[in-house]
C-alpha cells in the first residue's frame, strides 16, 4: 500500500488517500470469488465450479468488488495506524473509494482524527479537601444489627402483626368495585416496614390478627403505572398468619456463628477495621477525583469526537459483557434502572468524555515528567491481572498488548504524582459539622468520575 496524499482538514482531522496496489487488490478480489463462487451458476459448469475469469467475463468483476473492499479495509486501516507518520485515534471513516485501471488498483480515502495537542496548567501542589475517616460505634452497631436480622429465625406468633413481622396475606385490589390486573395475591409473605407495597398499605396491615379481614383504602402514587397512577383503590385483605423474626443473642456464640472470631469484641474490632478501610478508600478516591478535575479544568485540548466515541463503544461493550455474565440482557438492566437505551448511552457518553480527558492529561504529565515503565513492572502487572481475572497468562498477553499495559501504568504513575504532590485543603463547614447533605447531581458526577478512574487495562479485561 502507498500513502498517495495527506491533507489536514482542521486542527485534529486529516484526510488520507491510500492506494491499494494491483497485487493486493487482486488477492482481495480472489478471496471474494472463493467466498461467493458456490452461489454462482454459469452455463456449462457445475454450480460453484466456474473459474473466476469466466464469471468476471459474464457478470463483470464488479460483482466481487463489495466483498473485496470489505476484505482489504482492515489492512488499509492497519496501514493508516501503523505505517504512516500520523498519530491517529478513534475509528477512521471511509469517505470515498475509487477503483482504477480495470479494477487492478484502488484508492481509498479516509477521514481520521488525530491525537490532540495537550497543554496543561498546574498539576503539582494542588489542594483539595479530604475529611478524616472515623467510624462511630453506632455504625458498627448498625452493621451488627443487620447481621443479626439476616441470621434471625422465623417463628409463627399469635399476637397482632407489627413492623418487622412477616404477614402472610391474601389480597385483591379493586378500582370502582372492579378488580384490576396484577392486584391479587394468595398466601403472599409481606415483610411489614419493607416498603414493598404502595405507601400506606403495610401500615394498615399492622395490628391485624390471624384470620382477620380488612378493607384498606389507598390512592396509587402519581408516579405509578400510567393506568393506575393517582387512582383510589380498595384492597380486600385477609391475614392468614403472622411470623416474627427472633434475632440471636448478641454474645460470643453469635460472633462464632457469623465470623471466624471466638469473641464478640474480636468480631467488632474486625468490623471496624473493614469499615475504616472502605471509608478510607472512598476518601482517597474522592480526594484524587477532585485533584484530577482541577487538572482537567486547566487543560487545553481539542478532544476529537472519535476518541470519545471509541471509548464509549468500548464501555458499552464492557457493560454488555458484564450484564450478560449475570444472566441478563442490557435492555433488561436498563428497564430495571428506569432509563431508555438512548438516555443510558448519553450518560455513558458523559463518563467517556471525562475519562478521555483524564487519560490525555495523565499521558501528558507522564511525558513531561519522563515517566518510564520497566519490563519487570509490565510482567508483574500481567501476573496480577491474570490472577485477578482468573485468566491464563499467555491468553491474557494475546488479548492485552504491552502497549496497553505500559500506557495504563504510566497513567497510574502520573495520577500518583498529582496526588503525592497535593496538599489537603480546608473542609467546608457543613462537612466539618458532619451534617447530612442531600445528594446533588454534582456529587453524583463526582462519584461517577472516581469510578471512571479505574485503569484502562481493567476496562480492557472486564
Amino acid at each position: 500500500m502507498i500513502l498517495r496524499s495527506s491533507e489536514k482538514k482542521d486542527k485534529n482531522e486529516i484526510e488520507l488517500i491510500i492506494e491499494v496496489e494491483p497485487e493486493e487488490m487482486d488477492a482481495a478480489i480472489n478471496k471474494a470469488y472463493i467466498k461467493n463462487k458456490s452461489r454462482i451458476s454459469v452455463p456449462g459448469f457445475r454450480k460453484g465450479k466456474a473459474p473466476r475469469k469466466i464469471i468476471e467475463k459474464m457478470y463483470g468483476v464488479e460483482m466481487f468488488l463489495g466483498d473485496a473492499l470489505d476484505n482489504i479495509l482492515p489492512d488499509v486501516l492497519r496501514f493508516a495506524f501503523n505505517d504512516t507518520e500520523f498519530n491517529i485515534v478513534g475509528y477512521p471513516k471511509v469517505s470515498d473509494v475509487d477503483v482504477k485501471d480495470d479494477n487492478n488498483r484502488a484508492e481509498i480515502t479516509l477521514i481520521a482524527a488525530l491525537h490532540p495537542e495537550v497543554t496543561l496548567g498546574t498539576y503539582k501542589g494542588l489542594s483539595a479537601p479530604k475529611p478524616e475517616v472515623e467510624i462511630p460505634e453506632s455504625e458498627i452497631d448498625s452493621e451488627i444489627e443487620a447481621t443479626r436480622m439476616r441470621n434471625a429465625r422465623i417463628e409463627k406468633t399469635d399476637r397482632p402483626a407489627a413492623a418487622g413481622d412477616i404477614a402472610v396475606i391474601d389480597f385483591e385490589g379493586f378500582i370502582d368495585d372492579v378488580a384490576f390486573e396484577g392486584g391479587k395475591g394468595s398466601n403472599y409473605e409481606l415483610e411489614l416496614g419493607s416498603g414493598s407495597f404502595i405507601p400506606g398499605f403495610e401500615e394498615q396491615v399492622e395490628g391485624m390478627e390471624a384470620g382477620q379481614e380488612r378493607d384498606i383504602e389507598l390512592v396509587f402514587p402519581e408516579d405509578y403505572k400510567e393506568e393506575l397512577a393517582g387512582k383510589p383503590v380498595v384492597f380486600k385483605v385477609k391475614l392468614n398468619e403472622v411470623k416474627e423474626k427472633i434475632q440471636p443473642q448478641l454474645d460470643d456464640e453469635f460472633a462464632k456463628d457469623v465470623s471466624e472470631f471466638d469473641t464478640l469484641e474480636e468480631y467488632k474490632a474486625d468490623l471496624k477495621e473493614g469499615l475504616l478501610k472502605k471509608r478510607q478508600q472512598n476518601a482517597d478516591e474522592a480526594f484524587e477525583n477532585l485533584l484530577i478535575e482541577q487538572v482537567i479544568d486547566s487543560m487545553e485540548a481539542d478532544v476529537p469526537d472519535a476518541m470519545v466515541e471509541e471509548h464509549l463503544e468500548n464501555s458499552m461493550n464492557n457493560f454488555a459483557r458484564q450484564v450478560s455474565s449475570y444472566g441478563m440482557q442490557p435492555e433488561q438492566y436498563m428497564q430495571m434502572m428506569g432509563v431508555t437505551p438512548d438516555i443510558f448511552r448519553e450518560r455513558m457518553r458523559a463518563s467517556s468524555e471525562k475519562q478521555v480527558k483524564m487519560n490525555l492529561a495523565m499521558e501528558k504529565i507522564a511525558e513531561l515528567e519522563s515517566i518510564e515503565v520497566t519490563d519487570e513492572e509490565i510482567e508483574e502487572e500481567y501476573k496480577e491481572a491474570s490472577e485477578r481475572y482468573s485468566l491464563e497468562l499467555d491468553k491474557l498477553k494475546e488479548s492485552v498488548t504491552r502497549d496497553v499495559i505500559t500506557r495504563d501504568l504510566k497513567i497510574r504513575s502520573a495520577m500518583k504524582l498529582v496526588v503525592d504532590s497535593a496538599v489537603i485543603g480546608e473542609l467546608k463547614k457543613e462537612t466539618k459539622d458532619k451534617k447530612p447533605a442531600k445528594k446533588t447531581p454534582a456529587k453524583k458526577a463526582g462519584k461517577e468520575s472516581a469510578e471512571n478512574s479505574k485503569s484502562q487495562e481493567e476496562k480492557e479485561l472486564t
